[in-house]
């Protein structure tokens, strides 16, 4: 995951400064708004976090965040990477970005399914499960949700 986190904004840059694609202005318009999206979802999860705020798993987990953007998501930061970087790919494709695009994306769903929803059962148990029963890992609530919140 460090690999994708420092390559991906880096051909990014390169790619911006480049700026070579002429793709179709909708595309590019597409690619702002996704990427514009992105950030606001990343600093969603920022303020909704505080002081819970963190880079990684930690052992020393407190408390499940579920108010704020955590309703709707949760992962909603690296939803909110993945809109930048799938974005920036719409605004200034090339295949060596698309393909470090690509493995960013699947980097941090990784660490996603393979670390943090794994830590976060220890930590949080039967919470955590209904957590996952009620909202979806990147976005939308389950149907039926609200009846596990209540429990």
């Amino acid at each position: 995951m460090g690999i994708a986190s420092l390559a991906a904004p880096a051909a990014e840059l390169v790619s911006i400064g480049l700026n070579r694609w002429a793709g179709p202005t909708w595309l590019r318009a597409a690619g702002a708004a996704a990427s514009l999206a992105g950030v606001a979802l990343f600093y969603a999860a920022v303020l909704t976090m505080k002081d819970s705020w963190r880079a990684g798993v930690s052992q020393d987990e407190t408390s499940l965040v579920t108010n704020g953007i955590f309703q709707w998501s949760r992962n909603p930061a690296f939803l909110g990477f993945d809109l930048v970087y799938l974005g920036l790919l719409a605004m200034f494709f090339n295949l060596p970005l698309c393909l470090i695009s690509l493995f960013a994306v699947a980097a941090f769903h990784l660490q996603i399914v393979c670390n943090e929803e794994p830590a976060m059962a220890r930590a949080f148990g039967p919470q955590y499960a209904r957590y996952q029963q009620t909202v979806r890992r990147y976005w939308g609530r389950r149907a039926g949700a609200d009846r596990h919140i209540s429990r």
